[in-house]
């Protein structure tokens, strides 16, 4: 895993070398290990890259990358993990043992088609002076991230947009990217908070020649097609298959591999799964906790993972003042607010994984894959609800039955004040107005957000289209949440477990994201994935006894929960903080702020996990960096 950065022009760019040398310095930390640049003979194509070492370490593989019979040059963040197979397909000669050349010689041989063939997460950019066009990509997941701006004639392209920034002229906040933001507390359109940057969207890749427009198309998609002759019998093997094979591969590296262990189903399970592929030698694992109560500690879980599979657990204390003297920071590696106040955490724990080796594997995918949030189970408990009123709970083939479900609601039992709001308005709606009201984060900020700085409209309609997809059997409402969090949600976890592993020079692997096992998924009828409306079902059922007595009889877990709202009613240096930042009079003038609005009594209102108020913080420490400054 790397940075990379780039430019094409429609003139010669004199300043060349100095463009790809602000690009490096804005993400050097990302690729800690080394740095390149290469500078087409027209001055009109430059590529740099900045290198973290985990796969063939010499100096023979650094990057950019040409070669010499083609004159082709490529620039690669991320990390092929079937790279050995295709060096074997594609024959000849290597001149390395690194996965960046492997994908230089398929691009060769298989041209644009090369990306479908990938197994893996990446990012990258290939100047054909046979062409003369860039060819660019993505991986199916948009684990790796590539963003671009058009400034004056020239597109530049970068891992992260703190390093397209210097070369905006002018910067102010897209007010559809805004909307959406206070909407979901992450973008879904694809255009970012800043207003003229753009990322490349996962599963997409594409051509730019100097000189003219980027021309973008889909080269992969998921489709739910549920398998309805196979026994859930077969669905469990299977999955244990492919996982074990998914983790196997996960684990290539010149380096150590260690893992992040929150003490849930989906980061335990890849712990244990590697420790099994790699029974020799050490195995590290990382948690964080917070020293504010049992509710914001689960590290018992995690030395409960490591105590039963030889593995050595680190823990991260981290308190009230790391918070204020780190989220500055966490906001800036972020490149954008996003998600909850998860971000911060996960800073101060990959900062201790870093210190012990370069690589983790993570446990994000898991959820959307196989269902593990909670408001499924909020969603799904009305329509049995509904469908027992009117006589019709026992007529879908996907349906949970008001009967099953009542012994898993003890899941919900934190969430009874989501409950509360969701029920309020709307009760036995149609399915997409329900589901929007449960993900829909606007609601609670109505006291706060001038109606007339953002477009709410707009929002329902993308959020509508992407519901509603093709790809999405019409009677599969557990599929069809899923799937919109698979699409939007996903991406906006994958940028905080980029960032904030980055941040640190550190490579984070989610091997619950390798597409072989996503298409399976896919295929697992919902009757299956969410009988009896139980979380994560499959996997308990398929893994459950590999997993602590202790995780696999949890019923309260909840992400990664911050005592932010805790620390501000404590009236200590959190509080001085967050008051300091969002009552200033920059603050207060922002445009999307009501005239007059009370931030005291927001902080007020917040209950214990409501994020809100983080949603306001990080948005307004995100302006003093990227556009203030």
């Amino acid at each position: 895993m790397c940075g990379i950065f780039g430019f094409v022009a429609a003139a010669p760019v004199d300043s060349a070398e100095q463009v790809l040398a602000t690009g490096i310095a804005r993400q050097r930390h990302r690729g800690p290990d080394g740095e390149g640049t290469w500078i087409s003979g027209d001055r009109r194509v430059g590529f740099a890259h900045m290198r973290l070492s985990i796969i063939d370490l010499s100096a023979h593989a650094s990057q950019p990358m040409h070669d010499v019979d083609s004159g082709v040059v490529i620039t690669y963040n991320g990390e092929i993990y079937n790279y050995r197979e295709l060096r074997e397909e594609i024959g000849g000669e290597f001149r390395t043992q690194s996965d960046t050349e492997v994908i230089l010689r398929a691009y060769l041989k298989w041209g644009e088609d090369c990306v479908g063939r990938l197994r893996g997460m990446f990012s990258f950019l290939v100047w054909d002076p046979r062409t003369s066009k860039v060819f660019l990509a993505r991986d199916r997941f948009g684990i790796k991230p590539l963003y671009y701006t058009e400034q004056a004639g020239v597109v530049y392209f970068a891992s992260e947009i703190k390093a397209l920034t210097p070369f905006m002229a002018h910067r102010s906040i897209s007010r559809q990217a805004l909307s959406e933001y206070f909407t979901f507390q992450f973008t879904i359109s694809g255009a970012a908070l800043l207003e003229g940057v753009h990322e490349v969207p996962a599963a997409y890749r594409g051509t730019i020649a100097p000189g003219g427009g980027l021309a973008l198309s889909r080269y992969w998609e998921i489709h739910y097609e549920p398998d309805l002759y196979h026994t859930e019998q077969y669905f469990v093997e299977r999955l244990r298959e492919l996982m074990a094979e998914s983790v196997n591969l996960h684990l290539l590296a010149d380096v150590d591999v260690g893992a992040y262990v929150s003490g849930g189903v989906d980061s335990s399970l890849l712990a244990i799964l590697a420790r099994e592929a790699r029974p020799g030698g050490p195995f590290k694992i990382f948690n964080g906790r917070f020293n504010d109560g049992p509710s914001y500690d689960e590290s018992r879980y995690a030395q409960d993972v490591a105590a039963e599979n030889s593995m050595s657990c680190y823990v991260q204390d981290i308190s009230e003042d790391d918070f204020v003297e780190n989220i500055r920071k966490v906001i800036y590696h972020l490149d954008g607010p996003i998600a909850g106040p998860g971000a911060f955490p996960q800073f101060m724990v990959s900062r201790l994984a870093a210190s012990k080796l370069k690589v983790v594997l993570g446990g994000q995918g898991g959820d959307e894959i196989f269902g593990g949030y909670a408001r499924y189970l909020v969603a799904y408990f009305e329509q049995c609800i509904k469908g027992a009123i009117e006589g019709t709970a026992h007529g879908g083939q996907f349906i949970v039955t008001y009967e099953s479900i009542i012994p898993n609601l003890v899941t919900l039992k934190e969430y009874q004040p989501l409950i509360k709001e969701f029920w309020s308005e709307g009760l036995f709606g149609p399915r997409d107005e329900r589901y929007f009201r449960l993900i829909n984060r606007a609601n609670m900020l109505g006291g706060v957000i001038d109606s007339a700085a953002v477009d709410f409209e707009p929002v329902r309609d993308a959020y509508k289209k992407i519901f509603w997809g093709n790809n999405v059997g019409p009677e599969a409402y557990f599929d069809r949440m899923t799937h919109f969090d698979f699409k939007t949600l996903l991406p906006a976890l994958l940028q905080v477990e980029d960032r904030m592993s980055m941040a640190h020079g550190l490579e984070s692997r989610v091997p619950f994201l390798d597409h072989p096992v996503v298409e399976f998924a896919a295929t697992i009828p919902p009757n299956i994935k969410f009988a009896n409306g139980e979380l994560k079902r499959l996997l308990r059922v398929a893994f459950g006894q590999r997993l602590p007595e202790s995780i696999r009889k949890r019923s309260d877990k909840m992400g990664f929960p911050v005592p932010l709202n805790q620390w501000l009613k404590s009236k200590g240096r959190a509080s001085e903080f967050v008051q300091d930042v969002l009552g200033s009079t920059r603050a207060r003038q922002r445009g999307y702020l009501q005239p007059g609005a009370d931030i005291g009594r927001l902080i007020g209102a917040q209950g214990a996990f409501n994020r809100n108020l983080w949603a306001l913080l990080s948005l307004e420490l995100w302006q003093q960096e990227f556009i203030d400054a």
